[in-house]
């Protein structure tokens, strides 16, 4: 009778135990592993867990090369970007190479620096996974150091930028010197090249004076995006709502009524970043997961 007693015991333990361990939310600073929540009335159309090792998956994401946008101080090449330990790493490298492009007397950015002082990563779904509306999200943890630029965002299929969209789940640098984090959508202008921006810029610190420990964690970045507007959340907390009812452009195209492809990617620097101190050998930006949900 004991040893029955002791065996039932025994076994409610366990099974409580394993309840626990199931039911609780996952360590902020590590990779979750669970199974994608069921969103009520959507589907999951589309993820990527990085889960794998090595290359991110060919079939969802191919790399940008060599000096890109922004006058950004990184050279961006795929070694870079790499899935260890449950999560996407991209890796901002203190270097010192020669540019391959280099050429004398020539007055492009990309082509009068003689050396390259930083690599890093940008991934991309254009051409491979493309969406119209849904819910996207994206567990990251940013690294807030001096120089570091990473970014979540989406590009129209379709049209020159502006003029094609872009939508910024997430941006973080510093503005007048401040850390923070943005949540941005741009569409076409009159000017080739000149966006008209309805933005978001939340001070890292109201953050941070809530959680002391915010810069350790990963982070959950959402977009709810349907065909009447577009609402950016960072935990929950809605940082940015814009009515695709105001984002036409002058050819009376909507950008955002039209697929968009997703870009990853860690700038160092340039006109937003901020000069890293000289000190700054590497800066980490690690993405846990990405999920997309449709409505059914």
């Amino acid at each position: 009778m004991f040893k029955q007693k002791m065996n039932k015991i025994f076994f409610f333990n366990l099974f409580l135990g394993i309840s626990i361990s199931y039911g609780q939310s996952p360590n902020p600073q590590l990779p979750d592993f669970s199974e994608a929540k069921p969103i009520a009335g959507m589907k999951l159309v589309w993820q990527d867990e990085f889960n794998n090792n090595g290359k991110p998956n060919p079939k969802f994401w191919k790399s940008e090369k060599g000096f890109v946008r922004n006058e950004e101080l990184q050279w961006y090449q795929e070694e870079n970007a790499t899935c260890k330990n449950g999560v996407l790493l991209i890796e901002g490298k203190r270097v010192l190479i020669p540019n391959p492009n280099y050429e004398e007397g020539n007055t492009s950015w990309r082509k009068n620096r003689k050396e390259i002082n930083f690599t890093s990563a940008s991934i991309q779904t254009k051409g491979l996974q493309e969406w119209q509306f849904g819910t996207f999200l994206i567990r990251a943890k940013i690294d807030t150091t001096l120089g570091s630029w990473p970014a979540i965002w989406t590009l129209g299929n379709s049209g020159e930028w502006p003029s094609n969209g872009e939508i910024d789940l997430m941006e973080f640098y510093r503005v007048k010197s401040e850390p923070t984090i943005l949540a941005n959508v741009a569409h076409g202008t009159g000017k080739q090249y000149v966006a008209k921006w309805d933005d978001s810029k939340t001070r890292l610190k109201h953050f941070t004076e809530k959680n002391k420990d915010w810069v350790k964690q990963f982070h959950i970045w959402r977009m709810d995006w349907t065909p009447e507007s577009i609402n950016l959340y960072l935990d929950d907390e809605l940082l940015n709502s814009t009515l695709l009812s105001e984002t036409i452009n002058p050819d009376g195209k909507n950008p955002f009524l039209q697929p968009h492809f997703l870009l990853l990617n860690l700038a160092i620097g340039g006109k937003n970043g901020g000069e890293p101190r000289t000190d700054t050998k590497l800066i980490k930006y690690e993405v846990d997961y990405v999920r997309v949900y449709q409505k059914q």
